[in-house]
């Protein structure tokens, strides 16, 4: 039953490998024959990455000046952000934007990686290293070097290209952070404290500082390219992705009002932790599923997986879905992980899915043909480590 203080998914700003736009990713993933994905196996070998499609960045940051100011993941989040409030029809709109609230997911921006070899190369041989280092922070390592950097940044960027000025907060802790970002932006529109919300992150999965990271920490995948559920079978692992993802979320109340047509309805959102026993993470999984049921129809349902590739916490999801038994699309397989929009990212596309009324076609050989026609989607976010969200999209 319709509410006023429904949460309406009314924008969708999308950047990947796929593209630029939702149109650009439905079409991509709804291809003639086979799905084929988007991967730079020559940059950092034996690593592939996902790259972000090419941006016309001055139809949405328009003054060179911002561009080149912002690091690359701000190029991308403050480019979605962009297309998000194009996409629902407020792009420009000030008296809107003014008093429109702000949430931001974001890792820790990134990292000088000349500055990094430099210092890590010439340490070992500094006659004194401590008067090493002391001259290294007040040159390379300056803290004004670093305000480009800076995880909120990204939101005062979005602020200052496109007006968006009411409250603005920023979350960080990886894939969990894109869930609460949409859940608090959820639960304000319920409790009348928002009318509409822009709400996503971005990534830049082009580093090889983050490339090392997860390397370091036996995550990233090494062997040749396959789906998310196939690669289980030979050890897991991530391959990381750029990607840009932002929602305008508003009630149905201002929604209506402003004759906004919605793409879909965030019926459910939920968000927990646990510290990763095996059968935890899934005893999360079945505790939000039961909280929503009530607003599920399992006759048109699907599901948009979030799942990262990362050996443990992947096969575990597997099964869980496994056991629910609906039609189930890994979209990292075709996108790439990119931990803190990768929520947001696939909220937009189950939304695109539903307004479609049906899913897109399977990205490999494990994922089921889905016939009926779509009227929910469920979203998962495991993250790689830590964190287990679960939303419901639903028709407006």
């Amino acid at each position: 039953m319709a509410h006023e203080r429904d949460a309406l998914i009314t924008g969708i700003g999308l950047v990947s490998c796929l593209g630029s736009g939702v149109g650009a990713h439905w079409d991509a993933l709804n291809p003639a024959g086979a799905f084929t994905p988007v991967l730079d196996t020559e940059s950092w070998p034996p690593f592939a990455v996902h790259p972000v499609a090419p941006m016309d960045l001055d139809k949405q940051i328009p003054k060179r000046g911002d561009q080149r100011q912002m690091e690359a993941w701000q190029r991308i989040g403050v480019f979605a952000a962009g297309l998000a409030l194009e996409s629902a029809g407020v792009k420009g709109n000030t008296e809107m934007l003014s008093r429109a609230d702000l949430i931001v997911c974001a890792g820790g921006g990134e990292r000088d990686v000349a500055v990094d070899a430099t210092i890590l190369s010439g340490y070992p041989k500094a006659a004194n290293p401590g008067l090493f280092l002391n001259e290294r922070l007040q040159s390379d390592l300056r803290p004004t070097l670093f305000l480009a950097q800076l995880s909120n940044l990204l939101a005062g960027n979005i602020s200052i290209v496109h007006g968006v000025i009411g409250s603005s907060r920023t979350f960080m802790g990886e894939e969990a952070s894109g869930a609460d970002a949409v859940r608090i932006a959820c639960a304000r529109i319920a409790a009348g404290q928002s009318e509409i919300s822009l709400v996503g992150g971005s990534y830049n999965a082009q580093r090889p500082e983050v490339i090392l990271h997860y390397e370091m920490g036996g995550l990233q995948r090494r062997a040749p390219f396959t789906g998310i559920w196939a690669r289980q079978a030979d050890g897991g692992g991530m391959l990381l992705g750029s990607l840009g993802a932002f929602l305008v979320i508003e009630s149905r109340a201002h929604a209506e009002a402003r004759g906004a047509t919605p793409f879909a309805r965030v019926a459910a959102i939920r968000s927990d932790r646990c510290r990763r026993e095996p059968g935890q993470a899934t005893a999360n999984a079945r505790a939000q599923l039961h909280s929503m049921a009530a607003e599920i129809d399992p006759q048109g349902l699907g599901v948009i997986s979030g799942a990262s590739g990362a050996a443990a916490v992947t096969a575990e999801e597997q099964a869980f879905l496994a056991a629910l038994g609906y039609p189930v699309r890994a979209t990292a397989t075709a996108m790439g992980h990119s931990l803190e929009p990768a929520m947001p990212a696939n909220l937009g596309l189950a939304a695109a899915a539903v307004r479609h009324g049906r899913l897109f076609g399977p990205l490999e050989a494990a994922e089921q043909a889905m016939t009926a026609p779509l009227t929910q989607a469920l979203v998962t976010s495991w993250g790689h480590w830590r964190g287990e969200a679960l939303a419901l999209v639903t028709a407006a």
